[in-house]
């Protein structure tokens, strides 16, 4: 297939396996102009808006903070930093329900609205970027808090430092699903900005060639980006075929370069960076404004909602706040699906609040999207491999995913899986298969990380036990030296063993002539006995007979002990 460009080129554009035409749902919410959030009460904003490693929080409970001052953000090389998106004061820092499958809470920053809306002193605009540093353009896009914004949430500086060539930089407007109208709003409205943006990604990557690929159904979006073109540079807007999920990054990829992506690979290894148009025109902001990324344009639709169509909201507020202020709900509605009606995830609340990633609030009725019937056997027709637009085998990956037998179905490629539901939406038995690859992708990350875990764990018990038996040698060959120092001590000379004889002799010597005197001492220290005066005659007489019998005793003692034996 080709196309004709703007520039009267002719570009040929290939097919990627699979896919579906879903009825669009896009005229609901593109029937009124874009319309703007006012601020709520108040404005719930998550640590985690991105993939990576949460930011922290540098402000504290009760500080007055300015619109677009930094609040939160990390060292960790993949994180993104959260700013204020108004001015106020910050009244909470806590658990908070956040948009996420699980329904589970994250750590929060509340921010109470002043009702000023008074900048933080922004930095510096780079106005003409093309003379300024690649690395000074990169950390102002980190800064800036600009994540991927199709709902990946990747931080968009990481994407910007590939480490090899980039041949075609490709700025993604497909938003194929059904529903989802707000990048068509923001090109119509916005042509300028994106068109920068582009502009300045291309300087960064030095890229040949950049490609702004748009869904063939988004006439007003095409007319647009075309007339924000200018004759001179290398930028071309493509149209595309309308087709379910055209917008997925190696579908994309696939369409416009016949290029197929490596398994587990990225685009940079064939040449390729995507970004998506509004992550485009949030990086212009930052570049030539120095705005950091504190709205975003969001969907409202579906016959649930009184007023479908699409805002420009601050980031943190409530999707209920932002229901209200399109009307609030009528009717029956049976869910409130964050996301579109494929890929999108139900929300178990309405106090979520909108992050940088939210794209659409979806709020249908059970006429317009009847609850999913009760799964039944699979019957393998192959349906959903026929539509499978990665040239998956869902079916193999559905058995071994509902077995367990998580490292057989990772043989088939399940990481390569973009969850876009293709597979589930057609197949007749209404098995959830995307809910099964989920749970095994799930399960295969946990496994992951308890494995390298335990890698570590043994390294530190093998270093452990290394190190105790380095010591323990030490020790042994330290103790084995001395001994052999004590052996090979030469013997000491005689004159030096006669000389500690006499020593010995004299001190000898010294120790019997000291008792001698103490002996001698004790004995001048007695004395007569007492009481022997003026004794009666009887106590002479019996005097006298004790000293008789000692003596006869003392005699008779003498005489045995002259006796021979």
């Amino acid at each position: 297939m080709y196309v004709e460009s703007k520039k009267g080129k002719t570009r040929e554009l290939w097919r990627f396996h699979g896919g579906l035409h879903l009825p669009e749902k896009k005229a609901l919410s593109l029937q009124h102009p874009l319309q703007h959030a006012t601020l709520p009460d108040r404005l719930i904003l998550p640590l985690q808006q991105h993939i990576g490693v949460p930011a922290q929080p540098m402000v504290s409970l009760g500080e007055q903070v300015l619109k677009g001052q930094m609040i939160a953000s990390s060292p960790a090389p993949v994180t993104s930093p959260v700013h204020a998106s108004t001015s106020g004061t910050v009244v909470e820092m806590g658990e908070h329900f956040i948009p996420h499958p699980s329904g589970l809470t994250d750590l929060c920053i509340v921010i109470e609205p002043d009702g000023e809306d008074r900048w933080a002193d922004l930095p510096k605009p780079i106005s003409d970027f093309r003379s300024a540093d690649t690395q000074a353009l990169r950390q102002r896009i980190r800064d800036a808090g600009i994540v991927g914004m199709g709902g990946a949430t990747f931080p968009a500086a990481i994407k910007l430092n590939p480490g090899k060539p980039i041949q075609t930089l490709i700025i993604n407007g497909a938003e194929c699903e059904p529903y989802i109208t707000c990048d068509d709003r923001l090109m119509r409205d916005f042509a300028e900005r994106i068109m920068n943006g582009a502009r300045i990604l291309q300087h960064m990557l030095q890229s040949e060639e950049c490609l702004i690929a748009i869904e063939d159904n988004k006439s007003e979006a095409i007319l647009a980006m075309f007339e924000a073109l200018r004759d001179e540079e290398n930028i071309e807007v493509v149209r595309i075929p309308t087709i379910y999920p055209s917008g997925g990054e190696k579908q994309l990829i696939r369409i416009l370069t016949g290029r197929e992506v490596p398994t587990s690979g990225l685009p940079a290894q064939v040449g390729v960076i995507c970004h998506n148009v509004a992550t485009a025109a949030a990086i212009a902001d930052a570049v030539l404004e120095g705005k950091p990324l504190i709205s975003r344009l969001v969907t409202l639709t579906g016959e649930g909602l009184s007023k479908a169509g699409n805002f420009e909201v601050p980031l943190g507020i409530l999707a209920s706040d932002l229901i209200a202020q399109a009307g609030g709900y009528q009717g029956q509605p049976q869910q409130l699906i964050m996301g579109g009606p494929m890929m999108g995830f139900d929300l178990t609340t309405d106090q979520v609040p909108i992050t940088k990633g939210a794209n659409c609030l979806l709020c249908p009725t059970a006429e317009e999207i009847p609850r999913p019937e009760p799964a039944r056997a699979c019957i393998r027709c192959g349906r959903c491999a026929d539509v499978c637009p990665a040239n998956l085998l869902p079916q193999q990956m559905y058995w071994y995913s509902k077995a367990k037998d998580l490292e057989k179905v990772q043989d088939y490629n399940l990481f390569d899986c973009i969850e876009c539901g293709c597979c589930s939406h057609v197949c007749p038995s209404h098995i959830p298969l995307v809910q099964y690859y989920r749970y095994a992708k799930a399960e295969s990350w946990a496994q992951e990380q308890e494995r390298r875990e335990s890698e570590r764990a043994k390294q530190r018990h093998d270093f452990r036990v290394s190190r105790l038996k380095r010591l323990e040698a030490e020790r042994k060959a330290k103790l084995r030296k001395k001994k052999e120092a004590l052996k090979n001590k030469p013997p000491a000379k005689k004159t030096q063993v006669s000389k500690e004889g006499d020593d010995k002799d004299a001190k000898q010597a010294v120790i019997e002539a000291a008792m001698k005197r103490a002996a001698d001492k004790k004995a001048k220290q007695q004395l007569a006995p007492k009481n022997t005066e003026n004794l009666t005659a009887a106590q002479q007489a019996q005097i006298e007979a004790v000293d008789k019998r000692r003596m006869a005793t003392t005699q008779e003692k003498q005489q045995k002990s002259e006796q021979p034996d």
